[in-house]
């Protein structure tokens, strides 16, 4: 990987090494190398619509700071040693301390060749960065996170990059690994299977009997976005990592796309099947962890399997991404929010082993480097396996290491208190990253003018200062608002209170899974409804209610009555019916 830009300086010397007699040619590898960079790196955006929608509300805003920040930060420790450590050459178990690219980039050159490889391997550092704060989602401190962001750009993904990427032992042992399913994914799934271990679990995730609990995310509309840009970006992740779309490997990109797309492909529809025998009914979110485990699993071996072998791969990780994600939640009860651990760490060693076994094609024309089931015999299965264990130990004692450290220290974990509000207020002094979850204002449309009112509005007038104030409360399905709406107004409620709310009657929203979990409580997008009347007699307001809502079905909703003491007119003190007289303002 990367091999023809690891000594060239300019254009001239980059065109000699790939034998290219016209610098033009070496000119479009670059570009594709750079287009691969820049799709690698909006899969941030991805991880981080994957990782909000997966988490509640209340932590959207701090997901998607810390996704900013792992970019950020990453960028500049990788440019300041991160580079150096991984791509130098003081030996083969660390790259060496170049600071600021020295040795690389003599001062600021402008037009250096390579300015292209440095920006390719750091979006690929910040993605293994990135990967964690799915698994600590909604209960990590911001600072703390920044440390560790800071620390695995800096030193840990480095060294074991340079193992792999950078002309290391494992490299010259004959480790294979095309774009980093060890490299990059094992290495941050790793990392979040510690980190989410000595954070624990989120508060009220498990029972006393430590049985699991689900907790939905609040969109799976987002989270199905960020699946999709991340397959999307992936083609660039694997594709872009030919580093070339000149000679052999323009033939070589279009196997690594559809190598890469059909594993996933694969991995999506043995997960929904999966799911859906386990569980009853398809389920959605697995089924996209689904998609990004065949992703995960192909990277390593994309150039040097056939479609067959991909397919292979993908239905493994089908299956695998099921199974570690409910062994990591119900056995070793380690919360991971979004699944990351099962994504990344799982099949990030799975596909690497499975390399060693389906590698159909001689890896640098080398026989001992095909795969077990091609004739290739276990040789190279067996530095596989090597590379993976060593990579893991690596990862796994430094970032033990260096979460208790930050434990206790600055402090790991948020308060109770601060993790039942939300990080988005508490750790950012956002109200609510959504403008809808605040109170707000509509617009009305007349002939002459726009004119704001506040949405929620008006009751039923009384009629005379003896009518008893009630209130009638109604709780009903989204659906049927409308319709409950027109026959208020057709018995002269001119106005009401609306509020979405969300809840159970006694059948607790039917028994329902989430990422395999049963949910005791499925609490169900509802509309309250209130009407307070005096005019207006109580019994017409409930059948008018009853008519609009009944369909003869579970959940078409109920209907209370209260008795109101007194009714009070802020502006002006009136109390009563004299209140109630100015609700029509």
């Amino acid at each position: 990987m990367f091999t023809f830009l690891l000594d060239a300086a300019n254009a001239e010397e980059l065109a000699n090494a790939l034998n290219y007699s016209d610098g033009a040619v070496a000119s479009i590898d670059i570009l594709w190398t750079l287009l691969g960079a820049a799709l690698v790196f909006f899969m941030q955006a991805g991880f981080a619509m994957v990782e909000t929608g997966f988490t509640r509300a209340k932590n959207a805003g701090n997901i998607i700071m810390k996704n900013l920040m792992d970019f950020a930060v990453g960028t500049v420790v990788f440019w300041f040693i991160g580079y150096g450590i991984m791509f130098g050459s003081d030996s083969s178990v660390f790259g060496g301390f170049h600071l600021f690219l020295d040795g690389f980039i003599e001062g600021d050159t402008v037009g250096n060749i390579e300015f292209t490889k440095i920006i390719f391997q750091t979006v690929f550092c910040a993605t293994a960065a990135t990967i964690v704060s799915g698994a600590m989602a909604e209960r990590t401190k911001f600072s703390s996170y920044l440390i560790y962001s800071l620390i695995i750009s800096l030193v840990i993904y480095p060294i074991s990059g340079h193992w792999i990427w950078g002309g290391g032992w494992l490299a010259e042992l004959g480790f294979h690994d095309f774009a980093g399913s060890t490299a990059v994914h094992m290495v941050g799934g790793i990392a979040a299977l510690i980190g989410a271990k000595i954070l624990g679990p989120r508060i009220g995730k498990y029972d006393k009997n430590g049985k699991p609990k689900a907790i939905p995310g609040h969109s799976l509309t987002l989270g199905a976005m960020g699946v999709f840009i991340l397959w999307f970006c992936w083609f660039g992740f694997n594709g872009g990592s030919t580093t070339s779309m000149t000679g052999e490997n323009a033939g070589l990109a279009g196997s690594v796309f559809m190598t890469t797309n059909l594993a996933a492909a694969v991995a999506t529809v043995v997960t929904m099947i999966l799911t859906w025998i386990k569980y009853g009914k398809p389920d959605v979110s697995m089924t996209l962890n689904g998609s990004l485990a065949g992703l995960v699993a192909i990277t390593a071996g994309c150039d040097v399997v056939t479609p067959s072998g991909a397919a292979i791969i993908g239905a493994i990780a089908g299956v695998a991404v099921v199974v570690g994600i409910e062994f990591i939640d119900k056995v070793l009860k380690i919360d991971d929010p979004v699944g990351a651990v099962g994504v990344h760490c799982v099949n990030g060693a799975l596909g690497t082993l499975l390399t060693g076994l389906f590698a159909a094609v001689p890896v640098g024309g080398d026989q001992s480097l095909t795969g077990v089931f091609y004739g290739g015999g276990f040789t190279f299965f067996g530095i596989q396996c090597l590379g993976v264990v060593s990579t893991a130990i690596w990862v796994a004692v430094t970032m033990i290491i260096v979460f208790l450290i930050i434990k206790h220290t600055v402090g790991l974990r948020v308060s109770a208190h601060e993790e039942v509000v939300g990080l988005d207020i508490e750790e950012h002094g956002i109200e609510s990253s959504y403008a809808d979850f605040m109170p707000t204002r509509t617009v009305v449309e007349d002939n002459r003018k726009e004119i704001e009112v506040p949405v929620h509005i008006m009751h039923g007038i009384a009629s005379d200062k003896d009518s008893k104030i009630t209130n009638v409360e109604i709780i009903c399905k989204e659906e049927r608002f409308e319709k409950l709406k027109e026959q208020l107004e057709i018995i002269g409620v001119t106005g009401i209170t609306v509020t979405k709310v969300s809840g159970c009657g006694v059948q607790k929203g039917n028994t329902k899974f989430y990422r395999g979990v049963p949910m005791d409580i499925t609490l169900l997008p509802k509309i309250k409804v209130e009407v307070v009347v005096c005019e207006v007699p109580v019994e017409k307001v409930v059948e008018a209610a009853k008519k609009a809502l009944y369909t003869g079905n579970i959940g078409d909703g109920k209907i209370f009555v209260y008795g109101v003491e007194n009714a009070i007119k802020v502006r002006t003190g009136q109390e009563g019916f004299e209140a109630m007289q100015g609700m029509e303002e």
